[in-house]
């Protein structure tokens, strides 16, 4: 079987270190940890593994957030990687900062990332990880919010939830969305 392991983000020095580049900074945990390269290929940058019969091919979008959906569905159509093996790693506004939640379908919730690629595939039935970013920021403020550095605090915590992604990465790909939920969910 194979599975596309999507880590939403911008590309970009600016972009590094900022909260909207958390699935970009999960999925370079997992690929760090399972030795896997990225390759500056087309729609974006692309890594391939295995986790025992499983193939991932490992995506960081190069269309910037809002643009998603273009390189989703190129890689999907490359790899021949149907739907229900898509994971998208992305940043969540309405969780607390490192709270994880796994769903294996759902609406947007106002992310335009996840927004593009239900345009484009048509279809909201794909499984995702929801990173807690939190939302301690002003009203108007929350473009400089999602767009701004972690904080002290959060970089401290920031191992430990990353530690977190990369066993729900491999549990995804060995046991299914169903399992995976139940096993990280709430943790």
């Amino acid at each position: 079987m194979k599975y596309l392991i999507v880590g939403l983000g911008n590309i970009g020095d600016e972009y590094r270190n900022t909260r909207h580049n958390i699935g970009f900074k999960m999925l370079d945990a997992f690929a760090e940890a399972s030795n896997i390269a990225f390759e500056d290929k087309r729609y974006g940058f692309v890594g391939k593994g295995r986790v025992k019969n499983a193939e991932l091919v490992l995506l960081k979008p190069s269309t910037f957030m809002n643009l998603s959906g273009n390189a989703v569905r190129y890689w999907m159509n490359e790899e021949k990687i149907p739907i229900e093996n898509v994971l998208v790693l992305v940043d969540d506004l309405n969780l607390p900062f490192g709270t994880i939640r796994i769903r294996k379908q759902g609406s947007n919730g106002g992310h335009n990332g996840l927004g593009h690629i239900q345009q484009v595939l048509g279809s909201e039935n794909y499984a995702r990880v929801r990173f807690g970013i939190g939302n301690e920021f002003t009203r108007g403020a929350q473009i400089n919010f999602v767009l701004g550095q972690w904080t002290a605090e959060e970089e401290a915590a920031m191992p430990a939830r990353l530690d977190v992604v990369k066993q729900i990465i491999p549990s995804f790909c060995l046991q299914g969305i169903d399992r995976t939920m139940n096993l990280f969910n709430n943790k």
